[in-house]
């Protein structure tokens, strides 16, 4: 009796099948419904600006109050210097490990290995180069409108001087080193770099030259200004000194009304770019890989449990009055930790430079100074939101 061989094709197809990367074989519905890879350098741009270049920029004169014109520049440039170094470390940890066979699309991938209703990112490209132009727009008119008002009778006494008072000054320091650190912070370095096409080296290096291009027109435009308008009376929110202790306009309220709309509008999309990685989890949790991305199954699983996740986080964000303060905050327990020492010691980690080598201690003094901050800033934002807590309301009109 003849036996059955399979055919060469066969063994070809079924060989496939066998070498399937591990990766590819335990593909989620959040990795195949939310984070593609189709982008380009530019397209990785668009979404490291809008992920970066946020309305937590116009916190940066009220962070200069406390810090004065030196000490605010320089944590502004140290700043804008460890955190590009830190997220290009961060980009080449991703690319290593993917040249490996192990490509990590989500930051706890990671961190496991070494330690609302736009379906997918790359799908924001377009949502996010607009983004980009509202970024320059608003920061563009909050740097006009502080030198209109700092130029005319209208605005307050110029005072630069800090407070005389040691302990507030030194709380005062920390808290705005955190705040800084927030205007900086990008948590999501890995499911951007995970929308680019392969090959994905170099990409990221040039979608960062994009981004700080646009990140160094507008924070230093805007803390210098706004600084220099409204010295220590700077407010959490910059637009807000352009209203008088009566509530009075200082500029045009059709120049106000702009201003708030190009800054709406662009929260809009950095909310959706940072509501990714929770789409991902969402996807993960409710939507079936076998079906397809837009079938019934998966659209409204997809539809209510996303809907839901913004509601409660804009109910939550309108309930905190304090803008500054909860920048603060954020920056002190989220960012310094996560895109300040997490991405060089993952360098460290990784690629194990020589402990004689230059960049070994270069990256242990950077986690190490950054890590110290943030136990302090930690402690700084919270003390600044219980003394806060008492003059405000939840769901204040401020």
């Amino acid at each position: 009796m003849a036996s059955l061989h399979p055919s060469s094709k066969a063994v070809h197809e079924e060989e496939d099948l066998n070498h399937v990367p591990p990766q590819e074989k335990e593909l989620d519905a959040g990795a195949l419904f939310v984070l593609k890879s189709k982008g380009s350098w530019i397209h990785s741009g668009y979404h490291l600006t809008t992920s970066i270049v946020a309305p937590a920029l116009l916190s940066l004169p009220y962070a200069f109050a406390s810090l004065g014109w030196a000490s605010g520049i320089m944590c502004l440039v140290v700043g804008a210097v460890v955190t590009f170094y830190s997220y290009n470390l961060i980009s080449l940890v991703l690319e290593h490990h993917a040249e490996l066979g192990h490509r990590h699309l989500r930051f706890r991938d990671m961190a496991h290995d070494i330690l609302a209703q736009i379906p997918s990112f790359h799908s924001l490209r377009h949502i996010n180069l607009v983004s980009l132009v509202l970024s320059l727009a608003y920061s563009a008119c909050a740097t006009a409108g502080s030198i209109y008002i700092g130029s005319s009778s209208k605005g307050p006494e110029k005072d630069y001087s800090l407070s005389a008072n040691t302990e507030t000054r030194v709380f005062g320091i920390f808290n705005a080193i955190a705040i800084i650190a927030t205007t900086f912070g990008n948590g999501i370095i890995p499911e951007i770099q995970a929308t680019l096409a392969p090959p994905v080296k170099g990409k990221m290096f040039k979608g960062l030259c994009v981004c700080y291009a646009v990140l160094i027109a507008t924070f230093f435009c805007v803390a210098i200004s706004g600084y220099w308008a409204f010295g220590n009376q700077s407010e959490g929110l910059i637009l807000s000194n352009f209203l008088d202790q009566d509530g009075n306009a200082l500029v045009p309220k059709g120049f106000i009304l702009i201003t708030n709309l190009f800054t709406i509008l662009q929260l809009s999309a950095v909310s959706v770019v940072y509501l990714q990685p929770t789409n991902e989890v969402l996807e993960r949790t409710f939507a079936d890989p076998q079906s397809g991305e837009f079938s019934t199954r998966n659209v409204i699983p997809r539809l209510i449990s996303r809907s839901l996740s913004v509601i409660i986080a804009t109910t939550i964000a309108a309930m905190l009055p304090f803008f500054g303060d909860i920048n603060a905050m954020i920056g002190a327990f989220g960012f310094l930790p996560l895109d300040f020492v997490l991405p060089v010691v993952f360098y460290n980690l990784t690629f194990k430079p020589s402990k004689r080598s230059p960049i070994f201690w270069l990256n242990v003094s950077i986690a190490a100074v950054f890590s110290a901050m943030g136990v302090i800033a930690a402690v700084a934002a919270v003390r600044q939101i219980s003394l806060d807590a008492k003059t405000y309301r939840l769901f204040a009109n401020v």
